[in-house]
């Protein structure tokens, strides 16, 4: 075979790899930037007069969804901090958004042997300026749509800070108190 000939050829082979490789680079870059930004939600939440005092991040990953919640004007202390039913967050102390989110017909508390429900998550503590910037992992939800377990079912759902600390094991709501501040989990 000629010298020139096969250089052509090895040259054109190489190419084509390369071209090819450069196509699937491109491509999986593609899919993960889609899946980052569908596996992630934003919500305000507000307090019972309706004035923002926050945020949550919600992010979909392998030990569950990290909640990310940033919030302010809030009484110092521990609070309990739920995932709730419906993605309502009307009328007085928020009943609107139902009890906590609970697919899997459980128990109350993380503390409790026949527990907990899905909702269900560690407290958060207010610093004595009323902030909070605390992140918790809610490992028996998903924000994948058609789930048991997803926090976008048909009505939603919502994510609720209570006055006082979650006792972690009485049911229905761990003595928590009334309902603080609330934020809409819905498409």
């Amino acid at each position: 075979m000629n010298k020139s000939i096969y250089v052509f050829l090895l040259s054109i082979l190489f190419l084509t790899a390369c071209s090819g490789a450069n196509t699937e680079t491109q491509h999986q870059n593609s899919i993960e930037v889609s899946e980052k930004a569908e596996d992630m939600y934003k919500t305000k939440l507000k307090d019972i007069d309706g004035n923002t005092i926050g945020t949550a991040t919600l992010t979909e990953g392998k030990s569950g969804v990290t909640i990310h919640l940033k919030a302010k004007n809030l009484p110092s202390g521990v609070h309990g901090f739920h995932i709730h039913e419906k993605g309502e967050c009307k009328g007085a102390g928020f009943e609107s958004a139902g009890g906590h989110f609970n697919p899997y017909n459980k128990e109350h508390g993380l503390d409790n042997p026949k527990g907990p429900h899905a909702g269900d998550l560690p407290n958060i503590e207010v610093d004595q300026n009323g902030k909070v910037d605390v992140k918790v992992v809610a490992p028996l939800v998903t924000l994948e749509e058609g789930k048991e377990n997803s926090l976008f079912d048909e009505d939603g759902s919502a994510l609720m800070i209570h006055e006082k600390a979650d006792d972690n094991k009485t049911n229905p709501a761990g003595d928590a108190g009334s309902r603080i501040a609330c934020g809409v989990i819905q498409k």
